[in-house]
């Protein structure tokens, strides 16, 4: 929305011409900006709290630089990139300032995030192998305004180790569970925890995985209420909800 528009638009809000709510509503569903190879929702966060978040995968180094500047130019000041190779974040990092992690895949444009919600996210693996995974959940929910504590490799062949860490499970806001072979991290801790637990099924696993299909079905199949699914593979999904749930309840200026 140009300045001009803007300013009418306030002013017929000061003249009581038109009320509060539907001006928000009219901003809510302003165009987008076209560069030609993206259209970018610069009025995301207005809807949804969040901004716009970019999907390296399939996006030339110089299409992720050109949305970012376009993000940075309105005034977003953290920018999440998720499914970024090492080679392409290198390109990138030499067209915008840029933090990179090669194990979650995550870049980060913009400013440190500042803890926004009162309570954590925990992120726990099942193995060691889910980590990639794991972290791409933990950096999301993170650059989102949330603290994130991580509890990995506590899977069912050592439940020891899980339990060992009930005090960390019993304080958590959302719990986020990454496991791959058949996946039953997610029914254990659904059974312990008193908060919402997103499980996230990993292609980790022998041939009879299918890819994460066994973990994704037996998520799905969980007899622990409160166990909620995302995609194979998707941390991102993950710790966007997860800042969601953490979230809630919270007054943003």
């Amino acid at each position: 929305m140009d300045q001009e528009k803007l300013l009418s638009l306030l002013r017929q809000v000061q003249e009581g011409r038109l009320a509060p709510e539907d001006a928000l509503l009219e901003l809510k569903m302003e165009p987008f900006e076209d560069l030609g190879y993206a259209k970018i929702d610069h009025h995301r966060q207005l809807r949804q709290g969040v901004p716009e978040v970019i999907f390296g995968s399939g996006k030339t180094a110089g299409q992720i630089a050109g949305i970012s500047r376009a993000l940075l130019d309105k005034g977003v000041h953290n920018i999440l990139i998720t499914r970024l190779d090492q080679d392409k974040a290198q390109a990138v990092e030499k067209e915008v300032a840029l933090r990179y992690d090669p194990v979650a895949r995550i870049g980060v444009v913009g400013e440190e995030p500042a803890v926004t919600a009162p309570g954590y996210v925990l992120v726990a693996t099942g193995g060691t192998s889910d980590i990639p995974v794991a972290e791409e959940a933990a950096l999301t929910a993170q650059t989102l305004g949330n603290r994130v504590e991580r509890l990995y490799d506590v899977g069912v062949a050592g439940m020891h180790r899980l339990l060992s860490h009930l005090d960390k499970i019993m304080g958590a806001r959302v719990i986020i569970a990454v496991a791959g072979m058949e996946g039953a991290l997610a029914s254990v801790i659904g059974g312990l925890a008193d908060c919402p637990v997103l499980a996230v099924p990993t292609s980790i696993g022998y041939g009879a995985n299918f890819g994460g299909l066994s973990a994704l079905l037996s998520m799905l199949n969980s007899c622990a209420s409160g166990v909620s699914v995302v995609n194979i593979d998707n941390g991102f999904g993950a710790g966007y909800m997860a800042s969601i749930i953490n979230h809630l309840g919270v007054t943003h200026p």
